[in-house]
């Protein structure tokens, strides 16, 4: 199987939209007409340029309109005539020959020549040379510059690409539509088999072909798109294509690591048509992934079980794992919304996914170790079983507020014993209990009292965490100095409040 790639003798085409020859020539204020050469909607070119050289090969990239005066042709050049060509004796080593050969050989698509201001008329004998090389030539009268065809040729190009978006915004639309049906898979395919004009197939982690719809393709085709299949699902590449005659072959790994493609063959291949077939691989990869499997049965049988009184440790082995991290994410810029909160979920590994408010929060499976992700910053707290869920939601957002003030991308919470811990539990919260009881009921003192020991009495951090002005920060902290009735300057002071806030928080929210 031979797939598509670029070999050294091909012409690197420009990544630009290509414009049909004819459209250019219909431009009635150009006025320019072919002479010779190829004609119909299949020549096409994807810019112009301008060049005297007498050899433009080394300067050509491939798909352009060559305009050209013929200052480089010699004065014995325009004696020259008959029909030269590669196979026509005697005219081989001629200089039109040689000249249009070459650009044959980069890759250009027609030449454009201007019959002023130093030539009346095009030379016959590059006609001939071009009729010989099927190299579509295109006269250019004396009232039609150069530049003005160039700007015609990208007006042409813009003119396409808007159409190229249109067509792919429209074939979006069209798949969504689809995927919203009861049946989503094969409606998804038919759309698809549909803007493509020909057929598109899902392939299962076997190989074998599970649904298809559009035009079947011949038999060795169909064998060949299996092929590829097979290329993706070996994980060596997510995409593979692959070229036969009349046809264009293309295969997708859906990403729901199942091993679940979208096979794809077309007749001809328009820019869009890989967006397009992206787009609908991404819906497959919802409708085949594991929200369908048996393990997405099980999330929604525990939901249902939540909903209807059972308690998290009943429906929390329903889930697959014994121990989560919960994970507090905010966007650094705006608030999150739910494409971009699920986008966070897939990248940390788990669709256990709430937006609320400016917090994303995501519980995620504690052997899968959450990672820094580019735009958000996340506190993790420490792994927990579901009976101590709540208090792991306490710490991620703890984790989240040291991160935000400190200015890291992410922070845990830490998991080593602490010397508080030698203490018995009972006994250490009910000395917590005592010691900051004169704060009453006023979870804003804790909170701040909190924040502003762990980021070692700093204001302006502590009012970042807090989301409020410093001047607040510094009103509560000398409230809870106040109210304590304590130097909070004092370093042993500090320990043994922080030491009785890690105990009694969240009790006391």
């Amino acid at each position: 199987m031979a797939l598509t790639a670029s070999t050294p003798q091909e012409p690197a085409v420009p990544p630009t939209p290509p414009v049909p020859l004819a459209a250019l020539l219909s431009r009635e204020d150009l006025a320019l007409r072919q002479i010779a050469g190829p004609a119909g909607p299949e020549v096409t070119i994807r810019w112009a340029q301008t060049s005297e050289m007498s050899d433009p090969y080394p300067y050509l990239l491939g798909g352009e309109l060559l305009l050209t005066a013929g200052v480089h042709i010699p004065e014995a050049a325009l004696s020259e005539g008959g029909a030269p060509g590669p196979d026509a004796e005697g005219h081989a080593g001629t200089y039109f020959d040689g000249y249009v050969s070459r650009i044959v050989a980069a890759g250009g698509a027609a030449l454009g020549f201007g019959v002023a201001p130093v030539h009346d008329t095009v030379p016959r004998a590059l006609v001939a040379a071009c009729e010989a090389y099927a190299l579509p030539l295109v006269e250019v009268p004396p009232r039609t510059t150069f530049s003005a065809v160039a700007r015609a040729v990208w007006q042409l190009m813009a003119q396409a690409r808007l159409a190229e978006l249109r067509r792919v915004s429209e074939a979006q639309q069209s798949l969504a539509a689809a995927a919203s049906r009861p049946d989503p898979v094969p409606s998804v395919l038919r759309r698809l088999a549909a803007r493509l004009g020909g057929w598109a197939a899902l392939y299962g982690p076997e190989g074998a072909e599970i649904a298809a719809a559009g035009r079947e393709p011949d038999a060795g085709a169909r064998q060949a798109l299996a092929g590829l299949a097979r290329v993706v699902t070996r994980g060596s590449s997510t995409t593979a294509s692959d070229t036969l005659p009349g046809i264009h072959l293309s295969a997708y790994a859906l990403g729901t690591g199942r091993g679940f493609v979208l096979g794809a063959a077309a007749p001809h291949r328009e820019p869009g048509d890989h967006t397009i077939a992206s787009v609908a691989a991404v819906l497959l990869s919802l409708l085949t992934g594991e929200h369908q499997s048996g393990t997405g049965a099980a999330r929604s049988s525990a939901l249902v079980r939540l909903l209807l009184g059972a308690t998290p440790e009943a429906v929390a082995p329903l889930l697959g794992e014994d121990r989560w991290c919960v994970v507090h994410a905010a966007p650094d810029r705006g608030a999150p919304d739910p494409v971009a909160a699920s986008a966070l979920g897939a990248a940390l590994g788990s669709p256990l996914v709430d937006p609320d408010r400016d917090v994303v929060r995501v519980l995620v499976p504690a052997g899968r170790e959450p990672a820094a992700q580019p735009g958000w910053t996340l506190g993790v707290s420490a792994p927990a079983a579901a009976a101590g869920w709540p208090a792991a939601d306490v710490q991620a957002a703890r984790a989240l507020a040291r991160a935000r003030a400190t200015r890291v991308p992410l922070v845990r919470h830490g998991t080593r014993r602490a010397f508080a811990d030698l203490v018995p539990a009972d006994e250490a919260e009910a000395h917590a209990r005592t010691l900051l009881g004169p704060l009453g009921e006023n979870p804003a003192l804790t909170e701040t009292l909190r924040t502003w020991l762990s980021l070692h009495g700093s204001w302006d951090r502590t009012a970042v965490a807090l989301s409020v002005h410093r001047n607040t920060v510094r009103q509560r902290i000398a409230r809870c100095a106040a109210l304590l009735g304590t130097d909070l300057d004092d370093p042993d002071v500090r320990m043994e409040l922080w030491f009785a806030l890690r105990r009694e928080w969240p009790r006391g929210t």
